[in-house]
C-alpha cells in the first residue's frame, strides 16, 4: 500500500542526506520524495511516498521521528488529502499532428509552456494516475523526454482542525 508520510525538517544542510541514510540504512525504498521551503525559512518540509503495509510504514514513520532535525512526522494514511505531481513532457509534435495534440492537452487540462518545429513541451499538473494517464495518451505520438516531481501532498481542511 502507498503511504505519504509528511515531515517538517530544519532547514539544514545534510537533513536530506540523513534522511536518505535512515531510508537506506533499514532497506526502506523511497518511492518519491520532494523537499521545499515553508513559509518560515529555518523550516522545510519533505513529502515522502513510501510503499508498503502498515507495520513497515509505521517502523519508518518512527525511526524518521528519532532524527534530531525532524520536527514532527505525519502519516497522512486514513486522511483525505490533496496530492499532485508536476510533469514536464516533451511530445513529438509534426504540423499534421498538432491539432490533434492540441485537443489531447486540453482534454487533460494541461497546458503548453514551449513550442519548436517538431516538438511542444507541455506542463501537467495533478494526481499521480493524470499524469500515468497523460503520458499512456501521447505515447502514440512519440515522447522525447519526461521530468517529473515527486508527490506533494496536503491534508484537506476539516470542520475539526479549527475547533
Amino acid at each position: 500500500m502507498k503511504h505519504i508520510l509528511s515531515a517538517l525538517v530544519l532547514n539544514r544542510p545534510g537533513v536530506l542526506a540523513h534522511v536518505a541514510g535512515m531510508f537506506a540504512a533499514r532497506a526502506f525504498n523511497i518511492d518519491s520524495l520532494t523537499v521545499g521551503r515553508t513559509d518560515d525559512p529555518e523550516l522545510s518540509r519533505m513529502t515522502i511516498v513510501v510503499i508498503g503495509d502498515d507495520r513497515v510504514v509505521e517502523q519508518v514513520r518512527k525511526q524518521l521521528a528519532k532524527i534530531v532535525s525532524i520536527v514532527k512526522v505525519q502519516d497522512f494514511a486514513g486522511q483525505d488529502v490533496v496530492a499532485r505531481d508536476l510533469m514536464l513532457v516533451s511530445v513529438s509534435a509534426p504540423p499534421e499532428k498538432r491539432p490533434e495534440i492540441l485537443a489531447l492537452i486540453e482534454m487533460f487540462n494541461a497546458k503548453v509552456v514551449d513550442i519548436g518545429p517538431k516538438f511542444v513541451m507541455v506542463e501537467v499538473c495533478g494526481p499521480e494516475t493524470k499524469i500515468e494517464a497523460f503520458i499512456d495518451a501521447a505515447r502514440s505520438y512519440g515522447i522525447r523526454n519526461v521530468v517529473r516531481t515527486g508527490t506533494v501532498a496536503m491534508a484537506r481542511y476539516s470542520r475539526s482542525q479549527s475547533e
